[in-house]
């Protein structure tokens, strides 16, 4: 599934690469030598990345340097304007929370998961349902329409919708954001418990959160 971006070469630019200075074949994700244009801006320039099963990679940057278009582009959400981009799963196994919550506001939590469980075909997914909506703390509130949540509640749920389907790639753009103090346990606690069975990418302005369990990090607009 092509798909593309951008941050720049180099010994911060979070690829494996091999003896011939090429990222590898066998990561889940590899991109080389990306750019993405939107009219005469570009947004990203020579991004080079390769992210296995198992990994957790950091992407951080300034704002505008092209940390959610680059997640947009993993996802399918955005094209490359030039150079490559492979990730070798399918979509309907990337979980991906952006800064849109991507859930229907007249909807309950629980509504909406149901509806993702059917989209995704869940297997046994009221159990699974069930757990994911008493592991972030929102059971109580399940009947509840998403549009009265707060952020932070919201949030939770959007983290719940992500992982619903048990995602083989993880795509989370600042998940951080609006967590409070035990959301960001929670969500600390399901990166540490899961990065071993799934690729896992994530842009923060936090990278010293997650330094206990990265695998790389990729710095965009770094000269």
């Amino acid at each position: 599934m092509p798909l593309g971006v951008v941050p720049r070469a180099g010994p911060r630019d979070g690829g494996r690469r091999g003896t011939d200075g090429l990222v590898t074949d066998s990561a889940m994700i590899r991109v080389d030598a990306l750019e993405k244009r939107y009219g005469e801006r570009r947004v990203l320039r020579g991004v080079t990345l390769a992210v296995d099963r198992g990994e957790l990679h950091v992407v951080t940057g300034p704002n505008g340097s092209g940390k959610t278009t680059l997640l947009r582009v993993l996802v399918g959400l955005a094209a490359p304007s030039r150079g490559t981009v492979d990730v070798s799963v399918d979509r309907s196994l990337i979980g991906y929370v952006g800064h849109d919550s991507h859930l229907y506001a007249d909807l309950s939590a629980l509504e909406n998961l149901e509806l993702y469980g059917r989209l995704y075909r869940v297997p046994e997914r009221r159990e699974r349902i069930g757990m994911l909506l008493e592991r972030f703390g929102l059971w109580e509130a399940r009947s509840r329409r998403v549009g009265s949540f707060s952020r932070g509640m919201t949030q939770r749920l959007a983290l719940c919708r992500a992982l619903l389907h048990e995602p083989e790639l993880l795509v989370l753009d600042e998940p951080y954001s609006a967590l409070d103090t035990d959301g960001a346990a929670l969500l600390d606690d399901e990166l540490a418990s899961s990065g071993r069975t799934r690729a896992i990418v994530v842009a923060t302005h936090e990278p010293e959160r997650l330094a206990p369990l990265a695998t790389g990090h990729l710095a965009l607009g770094v000269a």
